[in-house]
């Protein structure tokens, strides 16, 4: 991988059969990165588009090579099984990126302890297996990548005290990431938007069709993911930063394409961002 391209360049993501993930996924393969898609999606869910085999088609669309793997993140087989299908396709894994994610922002008093075992087996689990299932073959890359989609530790009492379970598991992600990364000498990077994006989970779980109005578009998500994949291995390395900041520094000054319509002001800011 080259500072200015993707092609031929392996990854391997957690989720991406929509949302975030897939618009991070398609804009990879538009840069020719063969793309191994781990998801559970096998079958098309009732509200929501696409599955994993979906989500493969639009990646070859859109000029990638995609191999679907259905599979959950939380299974160490299903992750194992991943990681040796993309060797065996491909011939390695240069980018790990951790995107599957559950959330839920109830109090630490009402929350049910399944929804708090959800979030950590999902978000802090998930991205320390996978992360940590790849790393043979990341230390084999010549320009190996780890992304989370995950925040920055804001220690703060504001974020502490927002939602305390969902904080940890999300900042868990960051500390898995940064942590493997920094002990293998492997550039990690976190990436987190400054404001909600319109996604399933703002749309159906969070604020409804209101706050996905409010929203940025998933694109501002990709661009950015691809900015920092794309830039010198040292730039981003063992950082948390923003979307935003990431496409400013590349030379972005229109972010009203992110959320066309909507007055800047509007927008509603994301958690963990002050």
């Amino acid at each position: 991988m080259s500072p200015s391209t993707m092609r031929n360049t392996t990854v391997l993501i957690s989720g991406g059969s929509r949302g975030i993930g897939l618009a991070i996924a398609k804009r990879l393969a538009e840069d020719g990165a063969n793309i191994v898609l781990l998801a559970k999606t096998a079958e098309p869910h009732p509200k929501l588009p696409g599955t994993v085999y979906s989500a493969a088609e639009e990646l070859r669309t859109a000029g990638g090579q995609a191999l679907p793997v259905v599979g959950d993140v939380r299974e160490e087989a299903d992750v194992r099984t991943a990681v040796a299908s993309a060797v065996r396709s491909y011939g390695g894994i240069d980018v790990v990126i951790n995107n599957a994610s559950a959330i839920n922002l109830d109090s630490a008093a009402d929350i049910d302890m399944k929804r708090y075992d959800l979030m950590q087996d999902i978000n802090a689990r998930g991205t320390f297996l996978l992360t940590r299932a790849a790393l043979p073959y990341l230390k084999q890359s010549t320009d190996p990548r780890i992304l989370s989609l995950s925040p920055p530790l804001n220690l703060s009492q504001k974020w502490l005290g927002a939602a305390p379970a969902y904080m940890m598991a999300k900042y868990s992600m960051s500390l898995a990431a940064l942590g493997i990364g920094a002990q293998n000498n492997i550039p990690a990077t976190c990436l987190w938007p400054k404001t909600t994006i319109q996604t399933a989970a703002v749309r159906y779980a969070l604020g409804g069709p209101k706050m996905y109005e409010r929203s940025r578009t998933p694109e501002v998500y990709s661009d950015a993911a691809y900015a920092v994949l794309t830039a010198e291995p040292a730039k981003y390395a063992g950082r948390t930063v923003l979307c935003e900041d990431v496409l400013e520094d590349a030379g972005v000054t229109d972010f009203a394409k992110y959320s066309p319509g909507v007055d800047p002001e509007k927008l509603e800011k994301d958690i963990f961002v002050d």
